[in-house]
């Protein structure tokens, strides 16, 4: 799994230069079914273990506070579980 500090894969992910608009999709595909496969297994960890975690919600989190502030950061897995707590330290994402 990622560490935190890393950037987001979507910062890290290159194309190639010759990749057409259908290679890009099957890459874009095949990359957004890896991170929900990667999410739902932590999820599914996480659950068994009876501990709240990010894990499934920190996009959809990061995107909720691009509309309202027009920022979005991905929350880091230490961040705090309630929604109001954590959406008072977007400052640190």
């Amino acid at each position: 799994m990622a560490d935190d500090d890393e950037p987001p894969v979507a910062e890290r992910l290159t194309l190639p230069d010759d990749a057409d608009d259908e290679e890009a999709a099957a890459i874009l595909a095949a990359v957004g079914a890896h991170v929900r496969d990667s999410e739902a297994a932590a999820a599914a960890e996480a659950a068994a273990d009876g501990v709240e975690t990010w894990d499934g919600k920190r996009w959809a989190f990061a995107g909720r506070l691009e509309a309202l502030g027009g920022r979005g950061g991905r929350v880091p897995r230490g961040a705090p579980t309630d929604a109001w707590t954590a959406s008072g330290r977007t400052d640190r994402f």
